[in-house]
């Protein structure tokens, strides 16, 4: 018998072993999970599979790239092999450095590869992963096959018996549970690729120039750093149309520009021509935002150093906010909804304001104060309706004029005063509080953060919240299910540099059929 530490295999090297066996004639069954909580159903599962050949392979998702949402996995790398190992019926185990399993695949080769008989309808794979498996196994000349007589679920264990999440998430999420399990969200989730969206607001491109803190110079006591190299994200009402083609494809984005040689190569990147209404103006300087930071190893949050700004003093002339208004007029018959990104630095002007307020569907408004248009850019000075809406506590703040107000009667009145059935308020690490207007009075909504252990840049995550919610309002889903997917953007979010990435439909899902599993 293989002795337990001996099965535990590093993945650079586990691929020789395998060819070795294969070419000894053995046959290689392999199984691949998660695994977090080894439990009954997993053990039959691996006994069937071990019966279809000479050796058992079971490999798993490394725990940086486990997707089912906070709180997972619950146990680390080293504990899941060691449980894995301990099995009689497993021969070999292996971590895998990958979100998916073709890398798993591609290193085993399996002549047999085993699936839980519940993705045997590949229709109910949220992942859209299991056909790429199925792919790469017949690739190598091996066949699928699907197992499992018993059936237990670890994650409603966990959620259930462990502390995978805080007490208050916990409770969130089963309240929610009574009304929408898993499938429900699915289908919920699935629902929303039928809206069509118009953004309008401000294009921002974030540009993160990474440094090493080499310390302070010796004569004026400067910061001195070396540059480790730069990126540039779509951000801004860019970011906000990239999260939402992850759920419908029925979107187009309008918004302004400026002529630099960059522009166009970065904007292909995000917007297809037909969704490309971005005007262009020689005159207009593209809005950059460069932040300098500091890089921190294992997922803590960046360091940010100082920022640089772009962006135009003087806002557009006349001649180009009648080219954007023009745009506006000619495209918003053709959609469901609007979805307004005021960032104030120049595209939205008051006769647009008063034209998407008075002639436009449905509306959707995110009018945000920053480091540029402190005290400038209040949501209840630029506008007088909004259908729903989501802002800060700093936000907030300046609408009221209170430094420690009372939030939701703050926030009630910003609805009545916008005529808004919906209205969200984010507090960042603390609690986000969400209102919906009905006939029988206010329901509230309040949410702890769904992510607070793995925060590496909240730059983004308040768009990402107002992306679903707002879809979300659209189509008449409960508060607390708005606040639900709000945060599930969110705690993507916080997890990535900047806009590095959009939110991805899939991890929102696994995440939250996972949180919803009781």
């Amino acid at each position: 018998m293989i002795e337990h530490g001996e099965k535990i295999l590093d993945f650079e090297t586990a691929s020789q072993l395998f060819d070795a066996l294969r070419g000894g004639g053995k046959t290689l069954v392999h199984c691949h999970g998660t695994f977090d909580l080894i439990h009954p159903g997993h053990i039959y599962h691996f006994e069937e599979a071990r019966e279809f050949g000479d050796v058992l392979v079971v490999t798993f998702t490394s725990e940086d790239f486990v997707n089912k949402g906070p709180g997972r996995p619950f146990f680390n790398d080293e504990l899941r092999a060691k449980s894995l190992a301990a099995l009689d019926c497993v021969d070999y185990v292996v971590a895998i450095p990958y979100p998916a399993a073709v890398e798993a695949i591609e290193c085993v080769k399996p002549q047999v590869y085993c699936k839980g008989k519940e993705y045997e309808d590949t229709s109910t794979d949220v992942t859209g992963n299991i056909e790429n498996d199925v792919t790469t196994v017949e690739k190598h000349g091996g066949r699928m096959e699907y197992v499992g007589s018993v059936v237990f679920s670890s994650t409603r264990l966990l959620n259930r018996h462990f502390q995978t999440v805080s007490d208050p998430v916990k409770s969130f999420c089963e309240r929610l549970s009574r009304d929408v399990n898993p499938d429900d969200f699915r289908d919920i989730v699935d629902s929303l690729a039928d809206i069509k969206v118009l953004v309008i607001g401000d294009t921002i491109f974030d540009r993160y120039s990474s440094l090493h803190v080499q310390g302070l110079t010796s004569k004026n006591r400067i910061l001195s750093g070396r540059l480790l190299g730069e990126a540039t994200h779509a951000g801004g009402a860019l970011a906000v149309f990239r999260h939402l083609k992850q759920f419908t494809p029925n979107a187009k984005l309008i918004s302004l520009a400026g002529t630099e040689a960059w522009v166009d190569k970065e904007l292909r990147r995000v917007l297809s021509p037909e969704e490309d209404l971005v005007l262009r103006d020689p005159d207009f300087t593209t809005v950059v935002k460069q932040r300098f930071v500091e890089p921190t190893d294992g997922g803590s949050e960046l360091s940010k150093l100082f920022a640089v700004n772009y962006i135009d003093e003087s806002h557009p002339g006349p001649e180009i906010q009648q080219r954007v208004l023009k745009a506006i007029e000619d495209q918003i018959d053709d959609f469901d909804f609007i979805m307004v990104m005021d960032f104030g630095h120049g595209l939205l002007e008051n006769k647009m304001r008063r034209f998407l307020e008075e002639c436009g569907p449905m509306m959707a408004l995110n009018c945000q104060t920053n480091s540029n248009n402190h005290g400038f850019n209040i949501i209840n000075h630029k506008y007088r309706r909004a259908d729903m809406f989501t802002l800060d506590q700093a936000e907030i703040t300046l609408a009221c004029g209170e430094r420690q107000p009372d939030w939701s009667r703050e926030l009630r009145e910003l609805m009545g005063y916008l005529d808004s059935d919906f209205g969200w308020l984010t507090r960042g690490d603390v609690e986000t509080v969400g209102l919906h207007r009905q006939k029988g009075g206010m329901a509230e909504s309040l949410c702890p953060p769904l992510e607070l252990d793995e925060v590496v840049d909240t730059v983004g995550a308040g768009d990402a919240f107002f992306t679903l919610a707002s879809l979300a309002t659209f189509k008449g889903l409960p508060i607390d299910m708005g606040t639900f997917l709000g945060q599930l953007a969110g705690a993507q979010a916080v997890r990535i540099v900047g806009n590095e990435e959009s939110i991805s439909k899939s991890r929102l899902l696994k995440g939250g059929m996972t949180l919803l599993n009781f």
